[in-house]
């Protein structure tokens, strides 16, 4: 794991920090970028998510799709966790404990706002950090490659509905030309010019020049995401010191959410007989998130200092030491996992 997976935590806390008291210090600088928009979408935050995200899908091979038939336990189960429950036990989560539960504890009239970033944040799997906790729990490569890659062309044409759908059950008003044109912007348009580069990078150098591609852009993938987090944590900056119990407040149902999805995965994977290598990689991916397209998509839906903005955020918060603490319990249960009668029958 390098140095930005390990300590992604603190660097989100830094640019909490940073955020919050450049929000403060130099509000009329951040009042300029957010009046940078073109039709609902702010154009700084655009590039920036275009420049976190496109390096992340070079990695993706769609060939590898071809693959899924040898595991087609494993990626049945993730994309039945993935598109069948995840969104919609979001949405569930929600509305209990933030539209219920802890309705008196924020503030008046973001809840449904806090609904629909969790909404955004569950209605996208995770794709590029999943190579890292696969790897972390002795996943299968092939695997993992095939259904990150068929995650991600079911997105195109899954997320926009799921979200439209599941917006509409929670009270909040569907801005359908806006939502349709984060899909295009933050999915489509990336995914194609990723792929597009790959191909021509592999045809001029091999997987050793798409490697040296991927090195150099890595620095610049991870100063457009804390860069992002600044902006959004400058535009929120009076919300989060006026009402600091909102980040953990919100970080319940996300935490429940991980855990429940990645042991409802795992179950089921071990009900069926799929091997350990794919059960790791397949409750991580069921369980963890696409928190960059979910922060894009909030902003560009509600806007910078919405709360569906800082919904999404605290998704990235709590991303990467409870995802260390589900890797450390796929590890640890492997013997229990592999005593399962389902499993030893496809060893045999």
């Amino acid at each position: 794991m390098g140095l930005f997976e390990r300590y992604l935590t603190l660097w989100v806390a830094l640019c909490i920090v940073v955020g919050v008291a450049a929000g403060h210090f130099l509000s009329p600088l951040f009042a300029a970028i957010g009046r940078a928009e073109v039709a609902s979408v702010n154009l700084p935050v655009a590039a920036l998510v275009w420049l976190m995200i496109v390096p992340m899908l070079l990695k993706i091979d769609f060939g590898a799709l071809a693959s899924v038939r040898r595991h087609w336990r494993g990626v049945g189960v993730t994309l039945f966790v993935n598109w069948a429950i995840k969104p919609f036990s979001m949405a569930v989560l929600g509305a209990v404990f933030i539209g219920w539960l802890f309705a008196p504890l924020l503030p008046a009239g973001q809840g449904p706002s806090y609904i629909a970033g969790l909404i955004l944040l569950a209605a996208a799997p995770c794709t590029a950090m999943v190579f890292v906790w696969s790897n972390l729990c002795d996943g299968d490569p092939a695997f993992t490659l095939s259904q990150v890659a068929l995650n991600d062309a079911l997105m195109v044409v899954l997320f926009a509905p799921i979200v439209g759908l599941l917006l509409g059950v929670a009270a909040v008003t569907v801005p359908w030309a806006t939502l349709l044109l984060s899909v295009a912007l933050y999915i489509v348009a990336p995914v194609i010019l990723a792929q597009i580069v790959r191909r021509v990078v592999l045809a001029r150098g091999g997987e050793t020049a798409l490697a040296r591609l991927l090195a150099r852009l890595g620095p610049v993938s991870l100063v457009a995401l804390l860069a992002t987090l600044v902006l959004l944590f400058g535009f929120q900056g009076d919300a989060i010191v006026a009402q600091p119990l909102v980040i953990a407040l919100l970080a319940v149902p996300i935490l429940i959410q991980v855990y429940c999805n990645a042991g409802i995965a795992y179950l089921l994977n071990r009900a069926t007989g799929e091997a350990h290598c794919v059960a790791g990689p397949s409750a991580l991916i069921g369980a963890s998130n696409f928190f960059e397209l979910a922060v894009a998509a909030a902003i560009g839906l509600f806007g910078l200092k919405s709360g569906a903005a800082l919904a999404t955020v605290v998704g990235v918060l709590v991303e990467v030491p409870v995802m260390l603490s589900v890797v450390a319990i796929v590890n640890r249960s492997k013997g229990w996992y592999e005593r399962g009668a389902a499993v030893r029958k496809g060893k045999a």
